[in-house]
């Protein structure tokens, strides 16, 4: 049987542009549009070319155990594996910390951005890597990709100062042979390749140009945030405009007036409201007597007497006799 492609995801940060939410839970398992973030990411994946054999590695870190037990109980046919970062030190000491599962081509994803892209074409790649870009009015705080006339990628530079180069790195990356990548990753750390205390992963990948790997640079279009309450109110929007809404269903929901698109869990219960327009309501919410637009309701939040808007609210939270923009964690309480 074929080895199954590695997909590595980075998760052990703390998620601190997430607080309160990620006090109680990795920021990859907050809810956007009808499910976790990290359920986005990997349907990502259901169009590699054998989607159907493959082999996630998760770097956990803090709180790593609600991963692997939702991926469990989420993705059952899923081969996973746990490894834990317990002092992160950046990208390229994620993965090395992974090392022994590694050989053969692998994909390298972070988990808190998402982009639309169709792997299929991954089947018959003659590069020896891929990184997946985006253009940008301002790439100042990004990494981008230098390219050439060909498209071949000859540097990654983390946090350019000038503009005049807007390609983006998405934190997306293919690798036709893991090893290499390792053997630079080796490489960086003997040097002391590190950016405020991180070895992040553009410098292995320039060892690895400089070393001769042939690079190219793979454009999408869509690229959507989900490191940040405001990003993941944003990502909402788009993913519920773009397919991921299940309004038909949530309209017939009597004394409920839904404006689309919205996404209400069908264990969601849900009277004497205005729902809508990109809302997102979670499994066993209870949202009673109130207005909601542009917010987020993760699983077992209740609302009652409430105007919401571009709000996030967390796991159990209750949420009475308000108006205005909440962003309240899990088993908040605001009565007013």
């Amino acid at each position: 049987m074929k080895s199954p492609i590695k997909i590595v995801i980075p998760m052990a940060g703390l998620g601190t542009r997430l607080r309160p939410h990620t006090w109680s839970k990795p920021k990859q398992l907050i809810s956007v549009a009808g499910k976790a973030v990290l359920d986005h990411v990997l349907d990502t994946f259901s169009t590699l070319p054998d989607a159907n054999n493959i082999e996630l590695i998760n770097i956990v870190g803090y709180l790593g155990d609600q991963i692997e037990a939702h991926i469990k109980q989420s993705h059952p046919h899923l081969k996973a594996r746990y490894v834990l970062q317990e002092d992160p030190r950046g990208q390229s000491h994620a993965i090395y910390l992974a090392r022994e599962f590694l050989s053969g081509p692998m994909l390298m994803v972070f988990a808190d951005t998402l982009i639309e892209t169709n792997l299929s074409f991954l089947a018959n790649e003659q590069a020896d890597a891929v990184t997946w870009v985006k253009p940008v009015p301002d790439p100042r705080r990004f990494g981008v990709a230098v390219v050439d006339g060909d498209g071949c990628v000859t540097r990654l530079i983390e946090k350019p100062k000038e503009m005049d180069n807007n390609l983006v790195v998405v934190g997306f990356y293919y690798f036709k042979r893991a090893e290499d990548l390792l053997a630079a990753i080796e490489k960086q750390m003997e040097l002391g390749l590190k950016l405020k205390g991180e070895y992040f992963l553009a410098d292995a990948v320039n060892i690895m140009l400089e070393r001769g790997l042939k690079m190219r640079a793979e454009k999408v279009d869509v690229w959507l945030d989900a490191g940040t309450s405001e990003a993941l109110l944003d990502t909402n929007r788009y993913l519920l405009d773009n397919g991921r809404s299940n309004t038909d269903q949530a309209s017939k929901k009597e004394s409920v007036v839904t404006i689309p698109p919205v996404f209400i869990h069908p264990t969601a219960e849900v009277v004497n409201s205005v729902i809508g327009p990109h809302v997102s309501i979670g499994a066993r919410c209870k949202v009673e007597s109130s207005i909601l637009r542009e917010a987020i309701l993760e699983d077992d939040a209740q609302v009652t007497d409430v105007i919401l808007e571009r709000s996030l609210i967390g796991r159990h939270a209750q949420i009475s006799r308000r108006a205005g923009v909440i962003n309240a964690g899990d088993q908040t309480i605001v009565t007013l």
